[in-house]
C-alpha cells in the first residue's frame, strides 16, 4: 500500500523544484531513486535546469496544477512561470516517495541564436504544404539578395514534430535552417502530419498509416513547394533527412524528381525493430540494474512477431514493438535503405554522431559500403556529437537532450561546403 498522498507528494515536488530555483542540485537528486541516480546526477541536473532557465527571468509564480497514475506511478505536473518563460515540470514518484522520472516541458520556448547565425543575412516566408486535408504549415528561410540560391527541404524524424523539430530546449532544424540561410542556402522546414493534425487522425487512421502518409507524401509536396519558388535554383534543391527522415530519404528520392542530391542525418540502415531493441538494451543497461530484464524480454517476443513472415494482418498493434500498428511495421519491411541508395545517381552527404546510441557505426559503415561505388557520397564522423548533432562528453542519455544547445558549428561548416560544391560541379 502506497503511504504518500498526493498532497504528500504535490510538497515534496514544490520542495524539489524550490531546490532548483535555489541552485540546489546535490539536495536535489537526493530526492532521485536508485535508477535516476545511475543516469543523472547533479551536474546533468544544473545543465537540464540551466540551459531551460537562462533567459526566463525571475520567477513568479509555482503551483502544482495536475496529478495523474500512471502504470503505478503517481505523476505531478509543477507549472513554473517566470517573467519571460512559462514550463510545466513532471515529476514521476514510486512507490516510497522517490523522484523515478522527471521531464521538463517549455509552453515559450526562448531560441537562443547560435553563435554562426546573422540574423541580418536572411528574412523568413510562410508558405503552405498541399492544398487537401492534411495541408501543412512551413516556412522558408530566404537568404537576402536577388538568388537563385540553392535550397533545402528539412524531413523530421520519428514522432509528432514541429518544423523546428523541436525537443526539450533544443530546435535541431531551426539551427539549421538560420545557419545555412546566413551563408546563402535557402530551406524549407514544415510541421509533420502527425504533428499538425493529431485531433484528425483518427485510431482508423492510425490503424492504416504507413511512412508515406506519415513522410514520404508530405516530404515530396515541400520539395515541389521550394523548387517552384523564383528565389531558388531549381538545379541546386536538395533533401535532407534526419534520423527516420534520412532513412527514408532514398525512397523519397525515388518519388520525386530533380532533387540534386541528399543529406543523411543519423539514418539507420538496421531494421527498425532491432533498432529498437538496442536502443531500450542500452538505455537500461545505464543504471546497472537488471529490473528491466522482463521488459526486455517482452519486446523480443514482439520483436520476433514482426520478424515472422507470416505475421497477421489482424495482429493488434499492443502486441507489437512500441504499439505501432501492424500495417507500419509490413510497410518498412518491404523497405530497405541500403538497396536503394546504392541505385540512386546523385551526390549524396552522410554524417553521423560518434555519442549517438540511437543510430549507431554499424550504421553509418553501412552507408559506407552501399555508396561505395558513388564517387559523389561523402561521409563525416563527429566523435563528439549525440543524435541531435549536439556535442557532448561521456555516454549520450536521453537526459540530455533536455539540456539546451545547437547543432554543432563544424556540421553547419559541412553541410555548407558540400552543398556549395554540389551545385559548382
Amino acid at each position: 500500500m502506497d503511504l504518500l498522498s498526493f498532497e504528500d507528494l504535490k510538497l515534496i515536488a514544490l520542495n524539489f523544484v524550490n531546490k532548483l530555483l535555489i541552485r540546489e542540485y546535490e539536495d536535489a537528486v537526493n530526492e532521485f531513486d536508485n535508477n535516476m541516480n545511475e543516469v543523472f546526477d547533479a551536474v546533468k541536473l544544473k545543465d537540464a535546469w540551466e540551459g531551460y532557465i537562462e533567459n526566463a527571468g525571475s520567477i513568479l509564480e509555482l503551483n502544482p496544477i495536475r496529478t495523474s497514475e500512471i502504470e503505478g506511478y503517481k505523476v505531478v505536473l509543477v507549472r513554473c512561470e517566470f517573467q519571460m518563460l512559462k514550463m510545466d515540470v513532471q515529476i514521476v514518484f514510486n512507490a516510497q516517495g522517490q523522484i523515478g522520472g522527471l521531464s521538463i516541458t517549455p509552453l515559450q520556448s526562448i531560441y537562443n541564436t547560435p553563435k554562426y547565425v546573422e540574423e541580418g543575412n536572411f528574412h523568413e516566408l510562410e508558405v503552405t504544404i498541399g492544398e487537401d486535408l492534411w495541408k501543412l504549415a512551413g516556412t522558408i528561410t530566404l537568404p537576402n539578395g536577388e538568388g537563385p540560391f540553392p535550397g533545402v527541404v528539412l524531413v523530421h524524424g520519428s514522432g509528432p514534430n514541429d518544423r523546428d523539430e523541436t525537443i526539450g530546449p533544443n530546435k535541431t532544424f531551426k539551427d539549421i535552417a538560420w545557419g545555412l540561410a546566413t551563408n546563402g542556402i535557402a530551406v524549407l522546414r514544415y510541421d509533420k502530419r502527425t504533428f499538425a493534425h493529431s485531433k484528425e487522425l483518427t485510431p482508423e487512421l492510425v490503424t492504416k498509416m504507413t511512412v508515406d502518409e506519415e513522410v514520404v507524401e508530405d516530404s515530396v509536396k515541400a520539395l515541389q513547394v521550394l523548387q517552384e519558388n523564383n528565389s531558388i535554383n531549381e538545379k541546386g534543391v536538395f533533401l535532407l533527412g534526419h534520423s527516420l527522415g534520412a532513412t527514408l530519404a532514398p525512397r523519397i528520392a525515388k518519388n520525386t524528381t530533380n532533387i540534386c542530391g541528399l543529406i543523411l542525418m543519423a539514418g539507420i540502415t538496421r531494421p527498425l525493430e532491432d533498432t529498437i531493441l538496442d536502443q531500450y538494451t542500452y538505455i537500461y543497461s545505464l543504471t546497472g540494474s537488471e529490473e528491466h530484464n522482463h521488459d526486455l524480454d517482452v519486446l523480443r517476443e514482439k520483436i520476433e512477431r514482426v520478424k515472422n513472415s507470416d505475421l497477421a494482418d489482424e495482429t493488434p498493434a499492443s502486441e507489437l514493438p512500441l504499439n505501432i500498428p501492424v500495417a507500419y511495421w509490413k510497410d518498412l519491411k518491404s523497405y530497405n535503405p541500403s538497396e536503394v541508395v546504392k541505385n540512386l545517381n546523385m551526390p549524396i552527404l552522410v554524417i553521423q554522431g560518434g555519442r549517438d546510441y540511437q543510430v549507431i557505426e554499424e550504421d553509418f559503415n553501412e552507408w559506407k559500403n552501399a555508396l561505395k561505388n558513388n564517387k559523389r557520397a561523402d561521409f563525416k564522423l563527429f566523435k563528439d556529437l549525440n543524435h541531435l548533432f549536439i556535442s557532448g562528453h561521456g555516454k549520450a542519455t536521453p537526459q540530455e537532450y533536455m539540456v539546451k544547445g545547437h547543432v554543432a558549428g563544424v556540421v553547419i561548416e559541412t553541410m555548407i561546403n558540400w552543398i556549395k560544391k554540389m551545385v559548382d560541379m
